[in-house]
Formats: C-alpha cells, structure tokens, sequence
C-alpha cells in the first residue's frame, strides 16, 4: 500500500474518531442535600451540550425574526427573571403572565405558572418558541427552516453542534429538536446553592439574628411559609432522579376576588384555563423562593411590586383591592387554598421575615461566568 492511500486511511479513521468522540461526562456539583434533578434518557446531559445551549439561550437567532434571544427574558442578574410586569415577545405582545426563574428548573415537576402537563424542559421550550396568543420567539412553519439555516450556515455553531449530538448523522444534528434539547441542558444545568441560607446549611456561616429569627418563623407554624415553600428548592413542586411519583399541588392566595365567587381576572384564571374545573379557578404553582429579592414583581402577573407588600398580602391571607376592574377582597374568596390564614406578625417580625428572604440571594449566580451570556464575553476579547 502506498503511503499516499495509508495517509487517507489515517485521515479518515481521525475525522471518523473526532465525528464520533464521546462527549465529556457530566458532574452534578451539588451540597449533600440536593440530589441530582431527573434528565431526559433521550437528552442526557453533557458539558458540550451545556455550553451549545448557554450560547443558543442568548443567541436573537433562535428567534423567527432575530430580535429576541430566551435571555431576553431571563436575565443572569435577576436570577434569570426579567424586573418586568410582564414579558414582551419578539413582535411586541406582551405575555399575560410574569417570567419566571429558570434557575433549579430542573427540579420542577411542572413547568410554568399552571400547566399540569408541562412536566419537562424539552416539552416546556415549545410553548415561548411556537405559542400564537401570545407570540413569543416567533418561530413558525413559514420560518422554522431560515432558522435553521442560519446555524447549519455558521462553522462554529456547526462544530459545537456535532460535539453536543455526536450521535447523530451531521446532516441531522443541527434541527429544532436538538436547539430545544441544547437549550433545556444549559437551563438544568442553571443551578443555585450558594447562597448565605446554603452556607449556613453547610456550616460554613451563622445568619445573623435577624436572619435566623426570620428562618424559625418561614419553618414555623406562625408564619407557616414552609408548607408552600418547603422543599429543598422552597417550593412544593420538587422532584429528582429518585422520585417515584411527583406531586403537583396548585394554590389559590387569594389574590384576587372580583365578584365575590372567587374569580381572577382575564386572561389569567390559573388552572382552571386547562381544566375547566370551577374549584380551580385562581389556582397557580408555588414558585421556588431561592433569589426571591432580585426576581420582583411578584405573582402570577407581576402585580404587586415588592416582597414587602408580598408579606403584607399573605400575613392579611389575601389582597384587597378597592377599586377598579379588579376590586374585591381575596381574603374572602371562597376558592382560597385553607393554608393562607391571617397571621398577626409584628413590624418587627416582617422585617426579620424578609432578612430570611433576602439570605436566600446566591450572590454566585448573579454573575458566574458559566451561566453568562458568552457572546458578550467574546466581543469584550475574554
């Protein structure tokens, strides 16, 4: 054989070894209390598959007409929340509710405010990217193959691609299915426990007393936020590798009560928009509170404004609202979940509440390089 055709083997076993090349192993870096979140068997986790979707997630591309990225409205600083009322799509239509965290998502059982059926990230991406009413990335059947092309077109994203889905044929492994399973690896792989609640968990910091007087009264039977916001995550949705059956409960905190029936206002009914169930009118996920300080407005719909008024709202067992369209007490709202009840807490009591709060800031997230938008990294010359 000559040497010529031996150097053609070899070149063809290199490119086949490099087409091939297993992608690096994921670790979960996570304190001893947190197990790993459940991962998709068709969407395993990879750190090539990690750093595609970070670059996707703040890329306007992925968007039908380039003006949006998925970090349009989950900014790093704000923990991955937007500061507004409410969200505004890539045509300017506003979302009817308020962006929420993606941080620890990989631990929800349900996705979104009020959707029982949306139980991954994979299935959940499909609602901001096709959704009409409202229109959010914009991305339909008249565009979906110009989107594509515009990553099948870039030689980086076509090298970052074949290492995230080595598995597959180069002609599929640039396609919506596998940006949707990209860009759901980079948002499980978001993750938050280092705030100074951790550290204290970890025996690493004493909170200080207003701190810890806030704890036993967010873990006590006064206040009783735990029953809501008890997990791990400080929610009521959690689940991991090792659940078995996930549980989903849905709240209503009377929030609102406009005839005095329990209604919630257009065109936010919580649960009741998918199930058509009268009792569950009003009914919304508890959210995760990790980051709660940076991640106002709060609620559904980002209508109330600070987490002070949040306190009020729940230590009252419900808004009032005296005029307008929306008037009415949500305290008497006859559909309101029997855990919020009245809590007489004192000034001083409030103030310690929301020093526990605000200690379940990771002041790590907020500005970690790895959960950073790497196309301003990259224009910067880092």
């Amino acid at each position: 054989m000559s040497r010529a055709a031996l150097f053609g083997i070899t070149l063809t076993v290199a490119a086949t070894c490099v087409a091939t090349a297993e992608p690096t192993e994921w670790k979960w870096e996570l304190p001893k209390y947190v197990p790993p979140p459940r991962v998709p068997a068709d969407n395993p986790m990879s750190e090539e598959k990690f750093q595609l979707g970070r670059r996707l997630f703040f890329d306007k591309r992925v968007s039908g007409n380039a003006t949006v990225s998925c970090s349009s409205c989950h900014l790093q600083e704000r923990a991955f929340t937007d500061g507004r009322v409410v969200s505004v799509g890539s045509t300017g239509e506003k979302t009817p509710r308020n962006a929420p965290s993606i941080v620890n998502s990989g631990w929800h059982a349900t996705l979104t405010w009020a959707n029982p059926a949306l139980v991954t990230l994979e299935r959940q991406m499909e609602n901001p990217l096709y959704g009409e009413r409202p229109i959010e990335m914009g991305v339909n059947d008249a565009n979906k193959a110009e989107i594509v092309a515009r990553f099948r077109n870039d030689a980086d994203y076509k090298k970052w691609f074949a290492a995230a889905f080595p598995e597959k044929k180069p002609a599929e492994q640039i396609s919506f299915e596998t940006i949707i399973k990209a860009i759901s690896a980079f948002q499980r792989g978001v993750v938050s426990f280092d705030s100074r609640y951790d550290q204290y968990l970890q025996g690493k910091i004493k909170l200080t007393e207003a701190e810890q007087r806030g704890h036993d009264l967010y873990f006590g039977e006064k206040a009783e936020c735990h029953h809501c916001h008890g997990s791990v995550n400080l929610d009521d949705q959690f689940v991991h590798a090792k659940t078995r059956e996930a549980e989903t409960p849905f709240h209503n905190t009377g929030l609102y009560d406009i005839n005095g029936k329990g209604a919630y206002p257009e065109p936010n009914h919580g649960l009741y928009d998918i199930t058509q169930d009268p009792d569950d009118m009003g009914k919304f996920r508890a959210p995760g509170l990790r980051n709660i300080a940076v991640t106002g407005p709060y609620m559904h719909d980002g209508t109330v404004a600070t987490l002070e008024e949040v306190i009020d709202i729940y230590a009252r067992s419900g808004r009032k609202i005296a005029s307008g369209p929306n008037a009415g007490d949500g305290a008497a709202n006859p559909l309101k979940s029997p855990l919020i009840v009245k809590v007489d807490l004192t000034p001083q009591e409030k103030a310690d509440l929301l020093a526990f709060l605000k200690a379940l800031t990771d002041e790590t997230l907020l500005t970690s390089p790895r959960f950073a938008d790497p196309w301003k990294t990259q224009a910067a010359g880092k």
